[in-house]
């Protein structure tokens, strides 16, 4: 099904119902303000009428997985023991699909608690090429997203934040199996993965924010539902007002229709 095996023994995280008020909160928050650290938090929290101290909102941040760094919100921590790739995508100039294909992880609220959901998306044409959802951040679900990501296409470059997912060797060796680049982020930079954190805040104020998932199964379906309506109805400015699917399927034919006839030319002659 493509679902990672922690999906299928998905049990609602007991949190108190207090401390997940305060997690939404939270999320909503640092979604509009994700430089934010611990202190400016609480203040907020404060002045929305919330009695809390910072104690406890650094610990629920972390129980989110959140942390401001300039402003880039880090779901995982690098584990020192990983290697980390240098940053590549530094004034390259992104002209086609597949050139660059990005990653990350965010947080998504449930009535009754939370799971994580990962993506990956095309940077030429923001499209999402797959994503997962799963109550851990096990390296398993974005292993499940790249398999389901490769069966479309094989980009030259993959980006990803240092978390230690995206750093495991598990993850690493299946991209350099297919012989692509890895880059990564470079630590507190907050704009290396943009096109991804720009996706983040259209799921959560478009989808997460409108509605209130029961639980884990009513977030995947309402989620695939988004997706499809993002890649293939969700026009967007930067594209020239059309869709992500119109732009990758497009210019990536146009690549391959090229590389055909040049190589019927060279045949030829």
């Amino acid at each position: 099904m493509g679902l990672p095996r922690s999906s299928w023994y998905y049990k609602p995280q007991e949190v108190a119902s207090d401390d997940l008020e305060l997690m939404r909160r939270i999320d909503e928050q640092y979604t509009l303000t994700p430089f934010y650290g611990i202190r400016r938090m609480t203040v907020s929290l404060h002045q929305q009428g919330h009695r809390v101290n910072h104690k406890r909102v650094q610990r629920l941040m972390r129980l989110m997985g959140i942390e401001a760094i300039y402003p880039k919100p880090r779901l995982s921590r690098r584990d020192e023991q990983h290697k980390v790739f240098p940053y590549l995508l530094r004034d390259l100039k992104i002209e086609r699909p597949n050139q660059v294909w990005a990653s990350d992880i965010t947080y998504i609220r449930l009535r009754r608690g939370f799971v994580y959901l990962v993506a990956i998306m095309d940077w030429f044409s923001r499209y999402v090429l797959s994503w997962e959802v799963s109550i851990t951040l096990d390296v398993s679900f974005c292993l499940a997203a790249l398999e389901w990501a490769l069966r479309t296409a094989t980009p030259d470059i993959f980006n990803t934040d240092q978390g230690s997912q995206f750093t495991s060797e598990s993850f690493t060796q299946m991209l350099l199996a297919h012989d692509i680049e890895i880059s990564m982020d470079g630590r507190g930079r907050a704009l290396d993965n943009i096109f991804v954190e720009r996706l983040w805040r259209t799921v959560k104020y478009e989808e997460v924010y409108l509605k209130d998932y029961d639980d884990l199964s009513d977030a995947i379906e309402s989620l695939r539902s988004f997706f499809l309506f993002y890649n293939r109805e969700r026009i967007h400015q930067s594209l020239g007002y059309r869709t992500p699917e119109a732009v990758y399927f497009e210019k990536r034919n146009r690549s391959q229709t090229f590389t055909k006839t040049a190589m019927v030319m060279i045949g030829s002659s």
